[in-house]
């Protein structure tokens, strides 16, 4: 990284009504060192953040506390100072379910769309200089599971776009299916276009594509497994290559998966295991975009819930939402292995992690 980078952290959090709920870093792209700048709070539970491409605008979502009645939730707009990182609110807008959990931009800034985990939809919102409107296209998933506790209907956790922007893909812990969505940006709509079915009670959580676009990757919460596929982008098509545990061979206790990202240099894959509260990391095949399980980093805390991984694949940070830290590591971009670099920041119940660079 170059002496003039600047990096931001942006921080969600499940607030609760007592702690600020968006926390703003500033990083040393050296050292990976963390220093508080600024706050946002009177937002409930931001408990994800996205920010667009041109990275000019954050968006949260707020879960709530509970279903609420009615049940909406909402998504919230800022604007970012690219000199100080600081957020300024812009507007808001309801999500048409309860529980938002997930929001993403699209490529050419136009569109955000949220998936609601307790009434299990998704939704579109368009984007105007970077306010939101009101949603223009609500899918409704529906269906349940083999695990009654968690799979009584959809809870939709988690919505992707692929590199085209022309499909959006909804992985439903609910109802074990990654939805895949035309997304059409001239009549604002979307499209059901295929289904991917997953093993029954897997309960399939974040998707993440390879830098290439080419592969891509999801992580099952339930049954603790990433599987492995490869895509045609112009059919909107996946294959699937594998499905591995994201576990050590010997572990019995219990853990469940959270969050997936590829590496920027697309040779190594990361997943956050909760209870084991491990990084589980795969060595990507470069012809065949299948994985090898080659090791496990312990995220000094409890329930990484989510984590991030700067653009230059410097460094990784990983929010342990129980023990309320955000730990730094370095990448190795050679043998794929997370060195502690020493740095951990308190935050309350931290829930995602952003980062973002200008140069």
């Amino acid at each position: 990284m170059e002496p003039h980078d600047t990096i931001f952290v942006y921080v969600g959090t499940y607030s609760r009504g007592r702690n600020e709920g968006i926390y703003v870093y500033r990083m040393d792209a050296y050292s990976g060192e963390l220093f508080l700048t600024s706050t946002v709070g009177g937002l409930g539970n931001p408990a994800f953040l996205t920010i667009d491409p041109q990275q000019r605008y954050l968006y949260a979502v707020d879960e709530g506390e509970e279903v609420p009645d009615p049940p909406i939730g909402a998504v919230t707009a800022f604007s970012i100072d690219r000199r100080t990182g600081e957020l300024s609110y812009i507007n808001s807008q309801p999500t048409q379910g309860a529980g938002p959990c997930y929001v993403t931009v699209d490529s050419t800034s136009s569109f955000v769309l949220v998936s609601n985990y307790y009434t299990g939809n998704v939704c579109v919102l368009p984007i105007r200089d970077g306010r939101l409107d009101e949603a223009v296209a609500v899918a409704q998933h529906k269906g349940s599971g083999v695990n009654p506790d968690r799979q009584e209907g959809p809870h939709a956790h988690s919505i992707n776009l692929d590199q085209a922007g022309h499909y959006a893909f909804a992985a439903d812990l609910g109802i074990d299916k990654l939805v895949v969505y035309e997304l059409d940006s001239s009549r604002r709509k979307l499209r059901f276009h295929a289904e991917f079915q997953a093993k029954p009670g897997a309960g399939p959580r974040h998707f993440s594509f390879h830098p290439r676009g080419t592969y891509a990757y999801l992580i099952n919460e339930l049954d603790s497994t990433l599987t492995a596929f490869s895509y045609d982008g112009g059919r909107g098509a996946l294959t699937e290559l594998s499905t591995i545990s994201t576990l050590p061979y010997a572990f019995e206790g219990e853990s469940t998966c959270a969050d997936v990202h590829a590496s920027p240099s697309g040779k190594y894959v990361y997943g956050s295991n909760r209870g084991h509260d491990s990084i589980a990391i795969f060595e990507v095949d470069d012809n065949s975009g299948t994985l090898t399980l080659i090791g496990h980093e312990p995220t000094q805390g409890k329930t990484p819930r989510n984590f991030a991984i700067d653009p230059t694949g410097t460094f990784l940070l990983a929010a342990n939402q129980d023990s309320g830290t955000i730990v730094v590591f370095r990448m190795n971009d050679h043998t794929g292995k997370l060195t502690p670099t020493g740095y951990v920041i308190e935050v309350p119940e931290p829930a995602c992690v952003k980062v973002i660079r200008f140069s």
